[in-house]
């Protein structure tokens, strides 16, 4: 499978001359078709919703766009509850889950109306404390430890800082149902861009077994469950893409085998995916400027890691394209790097791709794919970098500016 950009070299060019290079462009007509098709596939649970995780895009105009698609969010953070805000998104649409959590990111989520996810038992006191009284809907996130593998993203549950122990999990229902609390979520998320759809089949199995354990021991019937996020994306070439249809298939085998004989044929489905939402239709835009052949031929961009670390971070794989050469034989073997000082600011190692011209202005376009989460949003300033803007391609063809690149007085703004 060819990876592919919705805009030609021409057009793309002359969108480099509005906004120059790097920037991040997001396809808002593909995201719209992602986030319906998703819907469609799960539309065979009651009350089916998805919160959308903030911290893969978080961009107002994005989570705006998901609103209107009937989506909600997924936030970790005071920033993020405000973006949810900002977005038109509150009440029982944001599922906040921290950890670690200070009392006024509490205070934020309650004051939405947010759904709030607590990450340890000790939680439910300082809550209280902080509230002063419960609110009426609580969840938890259970850490299955040894019952599930994690991923090497998330890593193994047993050493995850993440969620409650099985016992735990009844002692919190316990002791929240004790002070007033009457509606109950439970929640998991165990992997991190897991393509495996059986991984995540058998994790909606475990939770719903689970569920059904909380109301045969302690009479609790939840209100839903969230199978957390996790869904991976292909971001080589040769990798197949999640199958939603096949996936909800999977989880309503077992929604039906476990939870609607233990009496919880109304326990709600909710998620909080986010690589799998905009993921694929984000594209992280650079000018090609250098060229430098010692051990190796290198390529430098006017983009570094900076911009996107998931290479330098994990090891990440994200394909690139030349605009204007997609279908020119990759003759070359580059490093395609940044110019930070450091060794790993590199977005390919020993990559087969097309001639690369360089130059600061006629330099060929690379196109970074798959970069729509986890992209802008793990940026940073060290060596003084300034962090790329981002655009939206209308569904009309327009394009809108959405967040500006930053400049050199953004990031003295907060010197004193």
């Amino acid at each position: 499978m060819n990876k592919v950009v919705p805009l030609s070299k021409e057009q793309l060019e002359s969108i480099a001359r509005r906004f120059p290079t790097p920037f991040y462009l997001y396809d808002e007509k593909a995201i719209r078709a992602n986030a319906r098709a998703i819907k469609a596939a799960f539309a065979c649970f009651p009350g089916f919703f998805e919160h959308f995780a903030v911290k893969a895009l978080p961009n107002p105009a994005i989570l705006q766009l998901l609103r209107e698609e009937g989506f909600g969010a997924d936030c970790s953070s005071l920033t993020e509850l405000l973006l949810a805000e900002k977005a038109g998104i509150t009440g029982e649409a944001i599922m906040f889950t921290s950890n670690e959590t200070p009392s006024a990111e509490y205070r934020k989520a309650a004051a939405l109306g947010a759904v709030i996810n607590l990450d340890d038992i000790t939680h439910i006191e300082f809550l209280e404390k902080t509230l002063t009284k419960l609110p009426p809907l609580l969840s938890f996130r259970y850490n299955p430890g040894g019952k599930k593998l994690g991923n090497s993203i998330i890593g193994n549950p047993l050493e995850a800082k993440y969620g409650l122990t099985y016992e735990q999990l009844f002692d919190a229902y316990t002791l929240a149902r004790q002070k007033g609390v009457r509606r109950f979520g439970l929640h998991t998320m165990v992997a991190s861009n897991e393509l495996q759809i059986d991984y995540h089949i058998e994790t909606a199995k475990l939770l719903f077994e689970t569920a059904a354990e909380i109301k045969k021991r302690l009479g609790i019937t939840l209100e839903f469950i969230n199978l957390g996020g996790g869904l991976g994306i292909p971001y080589k070439a040769n990798e197949q893409a999640v199958d939603y249809e096949m996936l909800a298939s999977g989880i309503q085998r077992y929604y039906n085998s476990i939870l609607v004989p233990a009496g919880l044929g109304s326990l709600q489905i909710r998620a909080e995916w986010g690589r799998i939402i905009t993921g694929p239709y984000g594209y992280l835009v650079s000018r090609a400027l250098h060229k430098k052949e010692i051990y190796r031929k290198y390529i430098g961009l006017d983009a570094c890691m900076a911009d996107l670390m998931r290479p330098a971070l994990y090891g990440a794989y994200h394909h690139i394209t030349i605009a204007g050469k997609e279908h020119e034989e990759p003759r070359e073997i580059y490093d395609v790097a940044g110019s930070l000082c450091e060794n790993n600011d590199k977005f390919a190692i020993q990559r087969h791709l097309p001639a690369i011209h360089t130059g600061e202005e006629d330099g060929d376009l690379i196109i970074i794919h798959d970069a729509g989460a986890h992209g802008r949003a793990m940026g940073f300033n060290y060596n003084g970098k300034l962090r790329a803007g981002e655009l939206l391609l209308r569904e009309n063809g327009e394009i809108r500016q959405i967040r500006r690149r930053e400049t050199p007085e953004d990031y003295f703004a907060t010197l004193m």
